[in-house]
């Protein structure tokens, strides 16, 4: 089994980190500086940086924030939201970040993610697939999750691997701050059906999810935000767990 990894999300609003059910239903959770560096000295292994209104309010991710955030941390830093062109990344690089994600501008043309890739290369670039269970099928979301699409998961999902994405990162809306367990099965599917790695966000909520993504999930990474931000589970704890349970965790 290859190393898996642990990462924490700050979903940005205003200048603020905050955390919803299913999307909605949003609260503050602390700056999203302090946080960032408190996380990274308990060694999560990535920090993502989601800028939740940025596409809805039609205006570019914050890069001071990103910058301020940024100098505080030394681990694998993604940035997403509100980018819709290739212009829009080199800023957000500049300010510090790694990788960088995108969503409904990649859904609205598909050719960025094949631009993106072509410029800064294939693992700079993270493809955010937001997606609930519809009709039995899973549909895929726009717009911090306000908008259903034509999309349908999986094809979309391969697309984005044969267009260029290096990652995928798959947020279950239905599991979305229910903190009763990731998707596993989609998230199993989408293993078995692509070649790069695949990050399970949604529904994290006790040490045994983790355990579970990462077994019967088959992700490569798990992200986590209201957990870690109320810290009702510890990473190093969460880290010790999964390593005591034989998973190889960095």
């Amino acid at each position: 089994m290859l190393t898996k990894r642990i990462i924490a999300c700050l979903d940005i609003k205003n200048g603020r980190t905050v955390k919803g059910t299913n999307f909605v239903d949003l609260r503050d959770a602390g700056d999203p500086v302090t946080l960032g560096a408190l996380y990274a000295t308990q060694g999560v292994d990535e920090l993502i940086f989601l800028d939740i209104s940025a596409t809805q309010e039609e205006r570019k991710t914050f890069a001071s924030l990103v910058e301020d955030i940024a100098k505080h941390i030394n681990i694998p830093f993604t940035v997403g939201g509100g980018i819709r062109s290739v212009k829009d990344v080199a800023p957000l690089l500049e300010a510090g970040a790694d990788k960088v994600s995108i969503n409904s501008a990649a859904v609205h043309d598909p050719n960025l993610i094949e631009e993106l890739a072509k410029e800064f290369g294939s693992q700079f670039i993270v493809l955010a697939i937001d997606a609930r269970k519809l009709d039995n099928q899973w549909t895929v979301y726009t717009h911090g999750g306000t908008q259903p699409t034509q999309h349908k998961l999986f094809s979309w999902a391969k697309e984005g691997q044969q267009r260029g994405a290096g990652e995928i990162l798959f947020t279950s809306m239905d599991h979305d701050g229910m903190k009763s367990g990731f998707a596993i099965d989609p998230l199993r599917k989408l293993n078995h059906l692509l070649k790069i790695p695949v990050i399970a966000s949604g529904g994290a909520g006790k040490k045994e999810d983790f355990l579970e993504v990462f077994l019967l999930g088959c992700a490569d990474a798990a992200l986590a935000a209201s957990i870690f931000h109320f810290n009702e589970i510890p990473i190093p704890e969460l880290k010790k767990y999964l390593k005591d349970h034989h998973i190889p965790i960095r």
